[in-house]
């Protein structure tokens, strides 16, 4: 094919004839008619008022009262930048979800970067955001060993920082109170201690996160003192903490080997940090078949145990829901209201509901998390 018959398969007419349009404006010091655009393009007027016309709409373009036209100053569209917790965990695609949704509603460009549950690659993660000069950060990861290196890298590039769950220096707090919604799980286990139980407990085991800090911590915190609330003789040394980190597969190991090791014990109470750690604990229990002797609660309410809550043989008595579907919203707007130079709490807590089994096999399939 001779090269003129390529340039020309290639060629697009009306994009090209739109941009003369544009080039036009551009020159010129002063606003413009059609008829003068007309004259100085030699393009139909039809087509021109057209061009015109979409311009506008767009916003590239302006017209005044008069009918002239003139550049549009528009605005660059505000850049933010999240760092999902992990595209493996059903609760922060939840959030990532919704945030998406929430973004494209504002008008806010969006970067999605994963930190894959891992330390290291939450800090690449912030970095790239530095590199990307986004306008501002939501970060949403779990170790808070490197929380001080994420914040203070995103800080000294003059970014600011919206801390999901986790606390970071400089940022602002976003996420569950997670002493209450511990407090409410621990109620749940201690009212099924008295209404199936007669009021013996053997064990009060905490699938605990360790490497999330103190504030996260503070949802087994929650949980045993909820307990204690109704169960105020229970000795101290039955409360227990473990390590599940927050996933199912850690979780199952921890809960089997306890379970192994106490084969006789009748009455074990287990809260989770999360619904996953929470679905490794059952595994552990089916496993031995010890599902009449425990009663487990988790946290997010995601779609597996919410379906795992209908059947009626299931030792998982209850979940709280962090309202996922609300994170994106609120995010977003806390963001711009950032960005605004408009004061924000440092704390910004979202609403939660306790989701009993009961609920959820009453009402079938119209509870949602």
């Amino acid at each position: 094919m001779p090269k003129s018959s390529t340039k020309r398969l290639y060629f697009i007419p009306i994009l090209s004839k739109a941009l003369d349009v544009l080039e036009v404006l551009q020159k010129s010091e002063r606003p413009m008619s059609l008829e003068a655009i007309y004259q100085r393009t030699h393009i139909s007027k039809t087509t021109v008022y057209r061009i015109l016309k979409t311009f506008v709409h767009r916003g590239y373009l302006a017209q005044s009262q008069d009918g002239l036209y003139r550049l549009a100053a528009r605005p660059r569209k505000v850049r933010f930048g999240f760092g999902k917790q992990s595209g493996e965990m059903p609760f922060s695609e939840a959030v990532t979800a919704s945030l998406r949704d929430a973004a494209t509603q504002a008008g806010v460009d969006l970067t999605v970067l994963d930190n894959r549950y891992d330390a290291t690659t939450a800090v690449q993660v912030a970095e790239e955001f530095v590199r990307s000069r986004v306008d501002l950060v939501i970060e949403f990861q779990i170790d808070q060993e490197v929380a001080p290196i994420i914040a203070d890298k995103i800080a000294v590039a003059g970014i600011p920082l919206i801390a999901v769950d986790i606390p970071h220096p400089h940022a602002t707090y976003f996420g569950v109170d997670n002493y209450r919604v511990g407090v409410e799980a621990g109620a749940l286990l201690a009212e099924h201690v008295g209404e199936k139980w007669s009021g013996n407990v053997d064990w009060i085991l905490g699938l605990d996160i360790e490497n999330a800090g103190p504030l996260v911590q503070s949802r087994i915190t929650g949980v045993f003192q909820g307990i204690r609330n109704q169960l105020p003789d229970v000795p101290v040394e039955k409360f227990v903490r473990v390590d599940g980190r927050g996933l199912r597969e850690p979780s199952l190991r921890v809960i089997a080997d306890f379970l192994k090791r106490h084969p006789k014990d009748r009455h074990i109470l287990i809260a989770a940090a999360t619904d996953s750690s929470a679905l490794g604990a059952l595994e552990a229990v089916r496993q031995q078949k010890r599902e009449k002797h425990v009663a487990i609660v988790g946290q997010d309410c995601i779609p597996e145990a919410m379906e795992e809550m209908k059947r009626p043989d299931t030792p998982w008595i209850g979940s709280v829901s962090h309202e996922a579907g609300t994170y994106g919203p609120r995010l977003i707007q806390l963001g711009l209201s950032i960005l605004r130079g408009l004061t924000v709490p440092p704390y910004n807590f979202v609403e939660h509901k306790l989701v009993t089994a009961k609920m959820v096999r009453e009402a079938g399939t119209e509870v949602k998390a």
